[in-house]
């Protein structure tokens, strides 16, 4: 049981790294402070490109950062580097080994630029190579599909943008391992919804704003480990187009916290639901929200920009039981390794 192990570990880990990164952020904060940069420019893959997604919206929306993700094998294969006037270059990567995400942050350098590594190794080549380090501690993972080394990236996102921004509130965050625990708590009824989903071999999965990342990386935890076929989508990607796909009986996998985008999200999960009679999973603090659905999966009242983690908390929960009804090994799916080494 070592990636439902892993997902049970969560609270306790953020509330260590609240205590512990509490000080190492506020130095890193005043060190930006003083540095000049417009713009952050993310390295990062897989699991970790969903963090970068994350702080894309939360970033800009809490510190006026524009987010830009970066194209490794620009750095790498290509040797085309863009100029990076203007940019602070960030690194994302729970073993901070690949290569070409190391590439980008040595350039970042080489140009003049600040760079940070936000990593589960402070020892890793790409710590090596950063001006400034954000230690995730969560520690080790062995499951091979990340579950707490994201969430754990995803709260380093968030502590940073308090620590830069002293209207994002610190004691909001201090709530997070409750949040967490309550998700945890609903296991059995996760557990159900997950059985009668077993069946899928494909899926549309939908989130927007703060939880467009968690879309993206609820497809991937998917097809990681139960191997069906799962993509995300905005609810406005999905409108142009996609929605093709909604038919009775599709399974459809969706985020729609309360905030900016909920009515936005319940036009399109009335749609299909009620219209197309899609097979629809909601993971929402509404109760509309979980009316509309075929399976409702509650999550507790927040605000908007911490709901995707204890959102991706039920997702991984939920992915973890499809795996196990399924007979599959969730720890080790095949095909995969703990560590991606692209370049």
């Amino acid at each position: 049981m070592t990636m439902r192990s892993e997902i049970g570990e969560q609270p306790a880990i953020f509330s260590g790294a609240l205590e512990r990164n509490a000080a190492p952020l506020a130095a890193i904060a005043g060190q930006l402070s003083d540095t000049s940069f417009n713009y952050a420019l993310i390295a990062a893959r897989g699991t970790s490109d969903n963090a970068a997604r994350y702080a894309k919206y939360l970033w800009a929306a809490h510190n006026e950062l524009p987010v830009a993700l970066a194209a490794p094998s620009l750095f790498t294969s290509y040797q085309r580097p863009p100029r990076l006037d203007g940019a602070l270059v960030v690194g994302i990567s729970q073993s901070g080994e690949s290569p070409d995400l190391v590439a980008v942050v040595v350039e970042g350098r080489k140009q003049g630029r600040p760079t940070l590594a936000i990593t589960n190794e402070p020892d890793s080549p790409l710590a090596e190579q950063a001006d400034m380090v954000i230690n995730i501690a969560a520690g080790e993972e062995l499951a091979v599909a990340a579950t707490k080394t994201y969430t754990a990236q995803l709260l380093a996102v968030a502590m940073l943008s308090a620590a830069l921004d002293r209207h994002t509130s610190g004691e909001e965050l201090a709530l997070l391992p409750g949040y967490v625990e309550a998700v945890l708590a609903a296991e059995s009824e996760i557990a159900a919804v997950a059985t009668d989903l077993a069946d899928m071999r494909a899926c549309a999965v939908l989130g927007r704003g703060y939880n467009h990342s968690t879309a993206f990386e609820w497809a991937l935890k998917v097809q990681e480990v139960t191997y069906a076929l799962a993509h995300p989508y905005s609810t406005a990607d999905f409108r142009h187009g996609p929605i093709a796909v909604a038919e009775p009986g599709f399974p459809i996998l969706s985020v729609a916290a309360d905030g900016a985008l909920f009515t936005d999200m319940m036009e399109l999960l009335t749609e299909v639901t009620a219209e197309k009679r899609a097979r629809t999973v909601v993971i929402s603090n509404r109760s509309e929200a979980l009316a509309t659905a075929r399976h409702g999966i509650p999550l507790p009242e927040m605000p908007e920009w911490i709901s995707p983690i204890p959102a991706i908390v039920a997702a991984q929960l939920f992915t973890y039981h499809v795996g196990t009804v399924k007979g599959l090994d969730t720890d080790q799916p095949r095909g995969l390794s703990k560590v991606t080494r692209t370049t």
